[in-house]
């Protein structure tokens, strides 16, 4: 099956109308991307955040007016407002599949492969954790995820409990299990996350070791290793819970801070942390360190 796709650039305040108006013309979907690599690393809670100039991207199905489309769009908005209008007919494909073309097999330190099914590594004296693309945000390909599969590859979790708080995928939750770990808990904000946790639990046959939980289900407990792969404002806001959760002389990892943020992170741990000079990967920094 083919489709008929819509993109044009326009400004941040535009693009959420033009978006409602695709949608009311009979849009199968309509995405915003960002026109010219602007980063927008972190919004407030509840806010959807668009670029400077976003690109409106709208989805038809074959038979539809796009000329129509067109006419309806350019009437309401003006042609000041949209810029690089242009339509193309998108060919279907396997779309689950379609990732395979960008994501292969990554080795973190001496000891751990991250792989997507159908390209498993087997070499001796590792483990290899089996990911695909899903519902939630983890493969290992971000710096931020990157930088704690290399601390954990590095540092020996085998018969320890671990914590993955903001676990998304749960990427970290199962490869610290894989690795050894005799148990993992992993907590979530969003439902999805939770079940793609589960699932790639399952999919490395390591679900009798990892339990999932939303925030407030987590019971009262510590571990010896907890990993925080969030952002530097709710890493600062929830500093006490999450210090909390460690044992006392056990390791905590933070990702997912910005190097100009890497003061005001640390600064919201160091009363009961001793943190390690800074990794940095790319923009991006990891805090780790025992708990006094």
């Amino acid at each position: 099956m083919a489709w008929q796709q819509i993109t044009v650039i326009t400004d941040e305040r535009t693009a959420p109308e033009v978006a409602e108006l695709f949608d009311d013309l009979g849009a199968v979907s309509v995405t915003y991307m960002d026109a010219e690599d602007e980063p927008v690393y972190e919004p407030a809670i509840g806010e959807t955040k668009i670029w400077s100039n976003t690109q409106v991207i709208a989805l038809y199905e074959l038979d539809a007016d796009l000329d129509g489309v067109s006419e309806r769009v350019h009437k309401a908005f003006g042609t000041d407002r949209l810029r690089d209008w242009r339509q193309e007919l998108i060919e279907d494909q396997v779309w689950e599949r379609a990732w395979m073309e960008y994501y292969h097999p990554m080795k973190f330190g001496d000891k751990l492969w991250v792989c997507p099914t159908g390209q498993e590594q087997h070499e001796p004296g590792t483990v290899c954790m089996l990911l695909d693309p899903g519902l939630a945000f983890g493969t290992g390909t971000h710096p931020t995820t990157a930088l704690c599969l290399a601390w954990l590859a590095e540092h020996d979790p085998a018969g320890k409990t671990v914590i993955d708080y903001g676990c998304g995928s749960g990427i970290l939750a199962v490869a610290a299990v894989l690795l050894g770990a005799k148990e993992a808990h992993a907590v979530d904000i969003d439902p999805q996350a939770l079940t793609a946790t589960l699932s790639n639990a399952e999919k490395n046959a390591v679900q009798d070791r990892i339990k999932v939980y939303l925030p407030e289900q987590l019971p009262k407990m510590q571990a010896d290793i907890v990993l925080a792969n969030i952002l530097a404002k709710p890493l600062c806001e929830l500093s006490g819970r999450i210090s909390d959760l460690v044992k006392p002389g056990g390791a905590l990892v933070l990702s997912g801070i910005l190097a100009e943020q890497t003061g005001q992170v640390a600064d919201a741990y160091r009363s009961c942390i001793d943190l390690n000079t800074p990794a940095q990967q790319e923009d991006w920094i990891r805090l780790d360190g025992l708990k006094r």
